[in-house]
């Protein structure tokens, strides 16, 4: 079992922090609440240690972490038997971050006014998606909140680890593009300059490739300015193009078609998809709203445009394994094939909930290879760069040599 850290308050408001060992959250709050304490926050060794040495860059809104933590809280709390009105008190009050706290505070008095728990969220859409929102919704009509809010921390758990290990995989690669790129703005601001004087001296016939690099190195001594200004550039660039269709279009379509990617970004989404789905239909919300929130939530094009002419399928009777099966393509072979078994059992919620915990596991073993993948890629790339400079200046000098 795990050593957890936590923070207790008891019902007279005084404050208690230690270790102690449990099976879970839940079984921590239950021996807890025996003393008649209530659990405020939680943190497994494990997470303590793997969060030491972490570090992340300022945030303007509300992180992921924080979410999780306030799902986590609001289940295990509801768990516990307490109203949302005290739980949202509880919340505000140990909020670190005045954003956070004056929206615990603004839902707090909203609950206290009479106002629905869900329409209280809604308040707050760039922090409560639809998939949140219609979970909560579902749950505070059937009275299965408690039930829905393990779903939901669940799933956001597992969607905030997915994502961070396909960031984290792709922050080597990053660091060596961007260590290349600073060395080549070096060389040809430094010491590409020095070569082309020395070339130009000779009075010979340079290749083609030689004159492009004398280009380069003078260019880059007048308008140093440029160079450092382009990766700023390109970075704004890209982000205008990501506003537009056809520039999502053009990223997800590389993306989908790029033999080293293509498998794990098809896992990654079918993942990410199952698992909203899966969630979405233990909760009892129709077939058709699930697609229209999973659709909505969904970042690649080619996946959303499946969901969403699914969803007209769907509409007209059809089963979810045949409304998707002419997109079979972009999932990974025989998901689609399953989720027809589901159907046909019975079994739906089941085996979708399978199904996204071995994507999910496939894509998180995929991350850890990726940087043994790329390396020497990355590598060979760095090769032709330095071949293509090595024979630009040693091959006019070879031929001076040889005419002498």
């Amino acid at each position: 079992m795990p050593n957890y850290f936590y923070t207790a308050k008891s019902f007279d408001g005084q404050t208690k922090t230690g270790t102690i060992f449990a099976k879970d959250v839940q079984q921590l709050a239950s021996s807890l609440k025996n003393e008649n304490m209530l659990l405020v926050k939680a943190v497994s060794e494990e997470d303590r240690k793997k969060h030491a040495f972490s570090f992340s860059l300022p945030s303007f809104g509300i992180s992921a972490t924080e979410k999780i933590m306030m799902t986590r809280n609001l289940w295990v709390m509801f768990g516990a038997g307490l109203s949302l009105v005290k739980i949202f008190s509880i919340l505000s009050a140990q909020a670190k971050k005045q954003k956070t706290k004056d929206m615990m505070l603004d839902i707090n008095v909203r609950l206290n006014k009479g106002e629905g728990f869900s329409d209280s969220l809604t308040k707050y859409p760039k922090v409560f998606n639809d998939f949140f929102l219609s979970m909560v919704k579902i749950g505070e009509e059937s009275g299965t909140l408690e039930s829905v809010f393990e779903i939901l921390s669940t799933h956001m758990d597992r969607d905030h680890e997915l994502k961070s290990k396909i960031r984290g995989a792709l922050i080597y690669p990053c660091i060596i593009l961007i260590v290349m790129g600073g060395i080549g703005a070096v060389v040809s601001t430094f010491v590409l300059p020095k070569f082309s004087a020395f070339l130009l001296g000779m009075n010979i016939p340079l290749p083609i490739y030689t004159r492009i690099l004398i280009w380069l190195g003078a260019f880059s001594q007048h308008y140093w300015y440029v160079i450092m200004l382009m990766p700023f550039l390109l970075g704004y660039l890209f982000f205008l193009a990501m506003k537009t269709h056809s520039g999502r279009w053009a990223r997800d379509t590389f993306l989908i078609k790029f033999p080293l990617l293509s498998p794990f970004i098809k896992k990654a989404n079918s993942a990410i998809i199952i698992r909203s789905l899966s969630s979405l239909n233990a909760s009892g919300i129709s077939l058709v709203r699930s697609l229209e929130i999973t659709s909505a939530t969904v970042g690649n094009i080619y996946f959303k445009n499946a969901l969403n002419q699914s969803i007209e399928k769907v509409k007209k009777g059809d089963k979810l394994s045949s409304a998707l099966r002419s997109h079979q393509n972009i999932f990974p072979f025989g998901a689609i094939d399953m989720m027809e078994v589901g159907e046909e059992t019975g079994k739906t919620s089941v085996v979708l909930k399978k199904l996204s915990e071995f994507y999910e596991q496939e894509v998180l073993e995929e991350t850890k290879n990726f940087s043994v993948v790329i390396e020497p890629i990355l590598l060979v790339f760095l090769g032709l760069v330095v071949a293509f400079f090595a024979i630009s200046v040693i091959e006019p000098m070879y031929s001076s040599l040889k005419s002498i």
